[in-house]
């Protein structure tokens, strides 16, 4: 399109334009889709990196949000509202055999805490341990867990068939175990485990229960784990008298740190400890762990959502770069733009308007790249991502503001320009 033929299709002032402006709204976005339409190529490089930032964001913040929601999927695996008590190292000499090893914890302590404090749900005394199982001609080696009724509960498991043992299984010591998916799988195929006798240690077990995959939770897989009688466990398959760790379950998460405290307290008392001293168990709390991971992910979304936000900033400067270029090219059409009665203001409104139009249309087009983007890290990565409506608003809106802002300076000075020596431009 020449110069005189832009100068024909440009508005002209008009008795019934809105406003004081002197020109129709409409009439300024037709001229300036035009004026983009008339240089496609050069229209859509200068939105990409529009384009770019704004499907950047959305997917940043996809990621961040699904590495966010798997953190707190995580975190529930492991329980509601619980604290997980560990006897402290056993030490020989100079030499600690790390957490957990101490022999301190007994099922007298368990009694204490469930009579003495408040707050308490419900609890589960536990003792593991690495053991041989065998069911035919199939050997595995796996977890052998001893608790009580209540930790499938408090551990949030889900029972896939069969049942889990009673309290009078454990008045018993009965042997009888719940599978892990994983360890059925290993050793029955597609057997029906259900009321099999299978080899633990090398005494036979009835398998009475199978728990519905769980998946592996930080440094354990329940799923490659039995669960037997913590009495079965101790007197008959390890011999030992004493607890490898308590779950506790508080009433409501506005108890746990009080919990914790009287937990610790009352252990130094009946350990014989001074208060002054540290407790020979630890305490973690499931509330402390929620909120280092949720601080965490707040810092990732923060990181991620600040490199994406580049790329919109780059993707102004181009805009504002071809918009000074796009002022110096129709430096003649605005002379003859101002020469037939067009204000400074409309000169500015034009200009501002095509910017914006580069941006939102980039933005359209980067929010649908973006949430593509998402889906496709989803389905083929297999990475959880979580679309966030305020997300791609804000990418949006984000993005416009950019327009504007970098457009200002180009159509300011479109509409600062003489028309006297804008008709002399060549």
């Amino acid at each position: 399109m020449t110069t005189f033929e832009r100068s024909q299709s440009l508005p002209r002032t008009s008795s019934r334009s809105t406003g004081s402006s002197g020109i129709q709204i409409w009439e300024l976005v037709r001229v300036a889709l035009q004026a983009l339409a008339s240089n496609k190529l050069r229209s859509f490089l200068t939105m990409l990196g529009i384009i770019i930032g704004v499907g950047a964001v959305i997917t940043m913040i996809a990621i961040a949000q699904g590495a966010s929601k798997a953190s707190r999927e995580a975190i529930q695996k492991m329980g509601t509202n619980v604290l997980s008590v560990r006897p402290s190292s056993q030490r020989r000499g100079n030499i600690s055999f790390g957490l957990g090893s101490g022999q301190n914890l007994k099922d007298d302590d368990v009694e204490a805490i469930q009579k003495q404090l408040t707050g308490v749900k419900q609890m589960a005394p536990e003792y593991s341990s690495r053991g041989r199982l065998k069911f035919q001609n199939q050997n595995t080696s796996s977890t052998i867990f001893g608790t009580s009724p209540e930790y499938f509960d408090i551990r949030n498991f889900t029972l896939k068939q069969g049942k889990i043992f009673t309290k009078e299984d454990m008045r018993r010591r009965a042997k009888v175990a719940v599978l892990g998916d994983s360890v059925r799988e290993t050793l029955f195929g597609n057997i029906n485990p259900i009321g099999k006798a299978l080899k633990v240690n090398g005494q036979s077990f009835k398998v009475i229960g199978v728990l519905a995959p769980k998946g592996a939770s930080g440094w354990s897989n329940p799923d490659d784990q039995i669960w037997i009688p913590l009495g079965t466990a101790q007197r008959r398959v390890f011999g030992v008298d004493y607890l490898g760790g308590l779950s506790v379950q508080a009433t409501d998460e506005s108890v746990m740190s009080r919990l914790q405290t009287d937990i610790e307290d009352l252990m130094k008392k009946r350990h014989h400890l001074q208060p002054t001293e540290e407790a020979d168990v630890r305490i973690f709390n499931q509330a402390d762990l929620a909120e280092t991971a949720g601080e965490q992910n707040r810092i990732l979304t923060i990181l991620l959502t600040g490199v994406a936000l580049v790329s919109l900033l780059v993707g102004g400067i181009g805009i504002m770069n071809i918009m000074l270029v796009s002022v110096t090219e129709r430096t003649r059409e605005i002379g003859i733009r101002k020469a037939i009665g067009a204000k400074g203001r409309d000169i500015l409104m034009q200009f501002l308007i095509e910017s914006v139009t580069l941006s939102l249309v980039g933005g359209l087009i980067g929010a649908a790249l973006g949430i593509g983007s998402a889906v496709l890290i989803s389905v083929l990565a297999k990475w959880p991502t979580v679309l966030s409506p305020p997300a791609i608003v804000l990418s949006f809106g984000f993005a416009a503001v950019v327009g504007i802002f970098f457009g200002i300076y180009p159509a300011s000075k479109a509409s600062r320009l003489n028309p006297i020596e804008a008709l002399r431009y060549e």
